[in-house]
């Protein structure tokens, strides 16, 4: 998963990343997370977006609207959501389902919430600090954080993350 936090200086970036991980052998998903709260700032950058399903199977959230096309490389966007909203969300949607709260499990808020993927790697450009963004999710995820911004993130950057993230031992929390 990358955190794109400026996707105005470098909309471009997250096509070239895609066909970036095309090339690496492993890679079983990407995902982008638009840090804004402010979706329309995004909206003139929505075809830049939706042309990653040229070559990808693109998956595209922008606040409650999705789009789905493509095949290829599963390749997740989304723009101005927070770990916080979604797990929010999958409370209210077990409390509407009038579950018990004693019947309420991890399991249980997984299969409510609307990401379900577990990112193995986070690569967050632009410094070292996180958002909240599949805050549930990535519990257990690797993290590789680079001062580089968005605007200046290079293949090179990439494949030093990736082949960083293949010298880690994982410990899944351990």
């Amino acid at each position: 998963m990358l955190t794109v936090l400026d996707l105005r200086s470098a909309p471009e970036r997250i096509a070239e990343v895609v066909q970036w991980a095309g090339e690496v052998s492993g890679i079983e998903m990407l995902t982008f997370h638009i840090d804004t709260d402010d979706i329309s700032c995004v909206l003139p950058f929505i075809n830049d977006l939706k042309g990653v399903s040229g070559f990808s199977h693109l998956h595209l959230h922008i606040g409650e609207e999705y789009y789905e096309e493509g095949v290829g490389l599963p390749v997740l966007i989304v723009v101005g959501r927070s770990g916080r909203e979604e797990i929010t969300e999958s409370i209210k949607k077990i409390a509407e389902e009038g579950i018990l709260p004693s019947d309420v499990n991890e399991d249980l808020i997984e299969s409510h919430l609307t990401f379900r993927s577990a990112p193995d790697l986070i690569i967050k450009t632009g410094g070292s600090y996180l958002t909240d963004f599949l805050i549930w999710q990535s519990v257990y995820s690797e993290l590789f954080f680079l001062d580089v911004n968005w605007e200046f993130f290079r293949k090179t950057d990439f494949l030093r993350a990736i082949r960083d993230f293949q010298s880690r031992a994982r410990r899944f929390g351990a």
